[in-house]
């Protein structure tokens, strides 16, 4: 019996999304995660990389006083049930109105760092990069931008909070759906770091750089700068941690406890110098 002749052509394997959302496609998913930023990287000219990392749920102080009037508004507006709730919002958020500070120096330093850094030629220049959501990353973001410089967001994708902050610029602007390749990204081309005030996220980006460090799986220079001595003494007892054994005095040597944007950007543009000649 003749076959009837197909009338369309099959779609490409590399086209057709039921197989590239399959399982078996996922070494192509993660491949693509890789190939995609270096391009763009080398398209960019982008070499060097100062890595901010801190909290999304950090607000800039115009943020902060509009989500308080808002509650206010709506706790004004409610039955005396609802006003419970409403004010352990309010409590809550006003817990973190010192934090606000950390958002202005994030971008006052990120600021700073860009201006030093244009001076530079294109390969040489340390260019900010965030995790490209709001909070401390937006902060980051925007006080490059506001020095004419480009900056970097890897963003991932997330069912809460990971939304592209608008600064990034936007053929840096990244989503990735693997975290490791993200911190790949990371890591890779990274001179500097700073860690501002954060919770499991950042602690996590934390300890995974200093465990790489510390295994010589980073072997470049490479300057920890922790922002906020009151926020992160409270969070994390190093000392502690050496005092018992369980690290070594060599383990701390990197880490460096800065506590305003000008003594931020002398330590690592001191240490940038020094490391790279430049």
């Amino acid at each position: 019996m003749r076959r009837k002749r197909m009338e369309q052509k099959a779609d490409k394997s590399y086209l057709n999304q039921e197989f590239i959302h399959s399982s078996d496609a996922r070494p192509l998913r993660i491949l693509s995660e890789y190939l995609y930023p270096e391009r763009q990287f080398k398209n960019h000219s982008i070499n060097n990389t100062i890595i901010f990392f801190g909290s999304a749920r950090i607000k800039s102080d115009k943020e902060f006083q509009h989500d308080l009037e808002s509650l206010q508004a709506e706790h004004d507006c409610s039955n005396e049930e609802q006003k419970h709730a409403i004010q352990d919002k309010i409590h809550t958020l006003e817990k973190q109105r010192e934090l606000t500070e950390y958002y202005t120096e994030a971008r006052d330093l990120a600021k700073m760092i860009t201006e030093w850094s244009l001076q530079f030629p294109k390969p040489k220049r340390y260019i900010i990069c965030t995790g490209g959501g709001p909070g401390i990353m937006e902060a980051g973001n925007r006080g490059a931008m506001e020095a004419e410089g480009e900056s970097i967001g890897l963003n991932i994708s997330l069912p809460f909070e990971q939304i592209p902050n608008p600064y990034i610029t936007p053929e840096l602007n990244f989503e990735f759906h693997y975290f490791f390749l993200r911190k790949y990204w990371f890591a890779f081309m990274a001179k500097a770091l700073v860690i501002f005030p954060g919770g499991f996220g950042t602690l996590d980006e934390l300890m995974e750089i200093l465990t790489l460090v510390q295994t010589k799986k980073i072997n470049k220079k490479m300057p920890i700068l922790i922002y906020g001595e009151k926020f992160w003494k409270k969070v994390v007892n190093f000392e502690f941690l050496k005092e018992m054994g369980m690290i070594s005095a060599d383990d701390l040597s990197t880490i460096t406890y800065v506590n305003s944007p000008k003594e931020a950007f002398d330590v690592l543009t001191s240490a940038l110098t020094e490391h790279y000649r430049l």
